[in-house]
């Protein structure tokens, strides 16, 4: 599978934000969730709660970075892609509907992923509706 510029681009911004956003929870998050008004404290059981996600969160990123160049792994890339961009907006909206309206920071975090997503989602439509050709 080779992908369009549009198509390429669209995983690299998803794959780099991912990445970075999981390597910022992994090595480093007090400072991470502080930028969301967070304290999180020395609890080495939530600490090792937030840094676990936050190294898978790596791992998606750094697959869809590797589908952007290796053909062999595009396929994989753009359903780690949707998975990523559908699931933490999901997550966050049960989130608002069960225990309500969270900081502003995390509200822009939620724009954010769904932005990522429609730009995604908008990028494959062909390929996830089983149409070929490249746009």
């Amino acid at each position: 599978m080779t992908f369009n510029y549009f198509e390429k681009s669209a995983l690299f911004i998803s794959g780099l934000t991912a990445t970075v956003i999981g390597g910022m929870i992994t090595v480093m998050p007090h400072v991470f969730y502080a930028g969301y008004g967070i304290t999180i404290g020395n609890d080495p059981n939530l600490l090792s709660e937030l840094r676990a996600p936050g190294a898978g969160l790596v791992a998606f990123g750094s697959l869809i970075l590797l589908g952007v160049w290796r053909s062999a792994l595009a396929q994989l890339a753009v359903t780690a892609t949707l998975v990523v961009f559908l699931a933490f907006p999901a997550g966050r909206v049960i989130g608002i509907a069960l225990d309500g309206l969270p900081s502003t920071g995390i509200i822009w975090a939620l724009i954010l992923e769904i932005v990522i997503a429609v730009l995604c989602l908008f990028a494959f439509r062909r390929r996830l509706l089983g149409r070929s050709g490249t746009a």
